[in-house]
């Protein structure tokens, strides 16, 4: 694929970010685009390599390997190579309904697996990705494009995060009439709200999208929390045909320590979803970091968003906190390629804040044992411990306190990042659904039938927390077993 000996000759490379100190004075998106030749260039480093990892999305170690949406990868890197746009926009466009989004924040694994990665640096997918979908909004080739026929049968789609976005661009692309139910102001779940607006920008990228499934039949309907005394849960049993569940695993784990009660702790996702409300409205109330020492619990996206964000607010210091080890700079020997590689990785919020300050706000092995506060009840420091990984008697490794390691940080924000637990439980028991162990919804990987005929799950709420391509993957895969069980057969993917 690309050019036979591309690899050999070509170095990988990257577009430019805005520089660190620039961007954290606005929430536009940081990254820069490339130019189209050096485009062309690194999509003649895709390898013929025979058997491509990179496209098929695998769980290896508990981790995803390639890509879980199968994006026919090495095939539009070959067309970006020749020059031929409008073809691989068609190729990416057969696997994947929002480049957009995914060339944006998926974490890449497709990257990880890739086959010239075990000898240099991987082909850059993820760029090529953005810049093929991007070129077709610019050229005008991305237009409403509404199914020719109606079957007649209505779906109901609770949720309007990627799980349920795709799901119902599927559905409706079957010919079927979609609802969409969101229960905040705007579409989009994770995507409007879960995301800051520097990293996928909410009215350029996540909006556009939007409007242009409205042009295509789908509703959405916002402000409307299903299972209310308003929109009951039976309602959508009797008002639709089938039903799919896209509601994401949205109940954050919560830290219970000393001082747990005090003012001036939050939950990650309460702090960055009032900031994006506000930027997207130029006003309104959030949790302001400004002027304050921010000390954030947890890692992963969302502890790099809390970061970037209070940056943009203008914190005095910013700390986080990882109670895991600091990953190694090379692959270890029990994580070999294509795994998903568990490298030490420098997010853009870490860049940000060592611009700021002049070193990474991380600090590993360590955990909160309890918050302190003044008079007036709100939150001034954090006291933590370091702590070494040990086996208990059951042979589980879990974490020790290192006598002699305690710390006391001063805060006067601290944001919880630890993850989420499962999806919020009233609606699933409104509908008289089936759990698994982890309270999630009961469904087959595969087949997303939940225990109540006509009624589907898919991404977070039936997986657990998991990246936003899974949800992709998943939201195709209900929108096919939905519409076979509508149709007695079906010809979606």
């Amino acid at each position: 694929m690309g050019k036979t000996t591309g690899f050999m000759e070509y170095q990988r490379e990257v577009p430019a970010d805005r520089g660190p100190l620039e961007r954290i004075k606005d929430w536009n998106e940081f990254h820069l685009h490339m130019p189209e030749k050096d485009l062309q260039t690194q999509g003649a480093r895709c390898m013929d390599c025979g058997i491509p990892f990179c496209h098929t999305g695998k769980l290896i170690s508990g981790m995803a390997s390639g890509c879980p949406v199968n994006n026919l990868i090495p095939e539009w890197n070959d067309l970006i190579y020749r020059n031929l746009w409008r073809q691989a926009l068609d190729r990416l466009h057969k696997t994947n309904n929002f480049p957009e989004f995914t060339g944006r924040v998926c974490p890449a694994p497709c990257e990880g697996s890739c086959t010239l990665g075990i000898i240099d640096p991987p082909v850059t997918i993820k760029n090529i990705e953005v810049s093929i979908v991007e070129r077709g909004f610019e050229e005008g080739w991305i237009v409403p494009n509404p199914p020719a026929t109606r079957t007649g049968k209505k779906v109901a789609v609770v949720g309007s995060g990627p799980a349920g976005l795709t799901a119902a661009a599927q559905l409706n692309k079957a010919g079927h009439t979609v609802t969409v139910f969101e229960r905040a102001d705007l579409p989009g779940g994770l995507l409007m709200y879960g995301i800051p607006n520097m990293k996928l920008d909410k009215r350029q990228v996540v909006l556009r999208r939007i409007r242009l499934m409205e042009a295509e039949g789908i509703s959405f309907v916002c402000n409307s929390e299903v299972g209310s005394a308003a929109l009951p849960a039976g309602k959508l049993r009797t008002d639709f045909d089938a039903v799919v569940l896209a509601t994401g695993a949205t109940v954050p784990r919560d830290l219970p320590i000393e001082g747990r009660n005090l003012k001036g702790i939050h939950f990650a996702m309460d702090f960055l979803t009032a900031n994006t409300m506000a930027v997207i409205n130029g006003t309104g109330d959030y949790i302001s970091a400004h002027g304050k020492d921010v000390l954030i619990i947890g890692g992963g996206d969302t502890g790099t968003d809390c970061v970037g964000t209070s940056l943009r607010h203008g914190c005095t210091s910013v700390t986080q906190l990882e109670i895991m080890p600091r990953s190694p700079d090379e692959r270890a020997a029990d994580n070999p390629w294509p795994e998903w590689p568990k490298t030490h990785k420098i997010d853009y919020g870490q860049e940000e804040a060592a611009a700021r300050y002049g070193a990474d706000p991380r600090t590993y092995l360590t955990t909160a044992t309890r918050f302190e506060g003044d008079d007036n009840g709100s939150v001034t420091a954090v006291h933590t411990v370091q702590v070494a990984w040990q086996k208990n008697d059951k042979g589980q490794f879990i974490p020790q306190p290192v006598p002699g390691t305690e710390q006391v940080h001063p805060a006067q924000l601290v944001l919880l990042a630890m993850g989420f637990l499962g999806p919020e439980q009233p609606l699933i028991e409104a509908l008289g659904l089936d759990r698994d162990p982890r309270s999630n919804v009961k469904a087959e990987y595969e087949k997303y039938a939940t225990t109540v005929p006509g009624v589907f799950a898919a991404g977070d709420c039936r997986r657990g927390q998991s990246l936003v391509v899974w949800a992709f993957n998943e939201g195709r895969g209900a929108a096919r077993e939905c519409d076979r069980y509508l149709m007695g057969t079906t010809e979606l993917p």
